[in-house]
């Protein structure tokens, strides 16, 4: 089962990252400015979790409206993935993928590990 795990820094701002079972980040988020806020910006990221993905990797791809995934290729060539709220915020963001297969599971991921994970504070 997947944890959201949240820490805090000395100026009050929290972020979280969310872990598959393995331990293993799957998505992680902005900084919010308080630990309440963070904890908002996790049931989004539960409501959220189950959005259409939007392939911008293929050409003439067709925008959805939010909530949606953002399918993507960063700067370096990496695919990468962001969750988009309703209202169009990020509220998760994945690290590089060299396969876009795996950028596709890491959103599968979410989807099975976000509406049921447990809420920690990092260690």
């Amino acid at each position: 089962m997947g944890k959201f795990v949240i820490s805090t820094d000395k100026k009050g701002g929290a972020r979280f990252v969310l872990k598959a079972g393995n331990g293993e980040i799957i998505a992680t988020s902005e900084t919010y400015s308080s630990p309440d806020s963070c904890k908002r910006g996790i049931e989004s990221v539960r409501k959220n979790c189950s959005a259409p993905v939007e392939d911008q990797t293929q050409e003439g791809f067709e925008k959805l409206p939010c909530p949606k995934y953002e399918l993507y290729t960063d700067k370096k060539g990496e695919f990468r993935f962001r969750l988009k709220a309703g209202n169009g915020e990020i509220i998760a963001a994945s690290e590089g993928y060299t396969a876009k297969g795996s950028c596709k599971n890491g959103i599968e991921s979410v989807g099975r590990n976000a509406p049921d994970a447990e809420i920690a504070e990092a260690e």
